[in-house]
């Protein structure tokens, strides 16, 4: 089972040019927030969807400056992988996955304390690299038998939307490798070792020239919804106060600020 790739937003280095805009916007308008009272302190544990790398890197700085004494240690992988991570008992207080059905998962295991918050939505993308060498134009070109198509494995919530999406469009998908991450499977598009993959909006925009977007009729049709909770990890611990309060930041008016820049759509 591949582990969770674990950060402290404290220790990381440079996230890559759009995260460091984000961490720009991010902590203005944590600076502005500094010397509010009531903030909790500590330490928590934040486990989120690969896709929420970049905004929760500058969301959980900008925590982190408003709430002197607090910090965020950030885990991110594919939300299948998460989820079972915490229903195996990995110390996570927060869990943010991609789609509703991996968090219920963790919720009907025992895994959430209190409410389940929506975060988020995001829209699944057809990527090729930005030189496009199999010439790719149309959903339907994927079912091409010279095309190298790699997907997110179909428990990932980017797979189970890319194959909505292709079900949807009639066409079958035929992908040489099945990754555990939509980080994975960008990073075999900018790498040129696949000739396409889905991925979300969001991932496309932080790829930037490196890939090309393939317009695909209806994708809106297959949006995720990104949920966020508070787990029983945090529960009855010195952490839950804490950890509320990061839930109440990222689903705020600040947070919803920073994952739209992203390209998040709002839940």
């Amino acid at each position: 089972m591949r582990r969770a790739v674990q950060r402290s937003s404290k220790t990381t280095a440079g996230p890559g040019r759009l995260a460091a805009a984000l961490l720009a916007l991010a902590g203005t308008m944590g600076l502005a927030a500094c010397g509010s009272g009531g903030a909790a302190e500590g330490t928590i544990t934040v486990y989120a969807a690969a896709s929420l790398a970049a905004p929760f890197t500058a969301l959980a700085e900008s925590f982190e400056a408003q709430a002197p004494g607090s910090t965020v240690r950030l885990s991110f992988a594919g939300s299948a992988d998460l989820a079972t991570q915490i229903i195996e008992g990995a110390p996570a207080d927060i869990f943010a996955s991609a789609d509703a059905a991996t968090l219920a998962r963790v919720e009907e295991a025992g895994g959430v304390a209190g409410s389940v918050q929506k975060l988020a939505t995001n829209i699944p993308a057809l990527v090729v690299p930005a030189a496009n060498p199999a010439g790719i134009e149309t959903l339907a070109d994927l079912e091409r038998p010279d095309v190298k198509l790699v997907l997110c494995a179909p428990q990932v919530p980017c797979g189970a939307a890319a194959r909505k999406l292709a079900e949807a469009g009639g066409v079958r998908l035929a992908p040489v490798s099945e990754e555990n991450s939509v980080t994975a499977v960008l990073g075999k598009v900018t790498a040129g070792e696949a000739d396409a993959g889905f991925v979300y909006r969001t991932d496309a925009v932080r790829a930037g020239d490196e890939v090309r977007t393939i317009p695909v009729p209806h994708a809106g049709d297959a949006a995720v919804t990104y949920p966020i909770a508070v787990t029983v990890g945090a529960a009855g611990t010195g952490r839950e106060e804490l950890a509320r309060e990061f839930v109440e930041y990222v689903t705020g008016e600040q947070g919803q600020r920073v994952l739209t820049d992203a390209g998040f759509g709002m839940p």
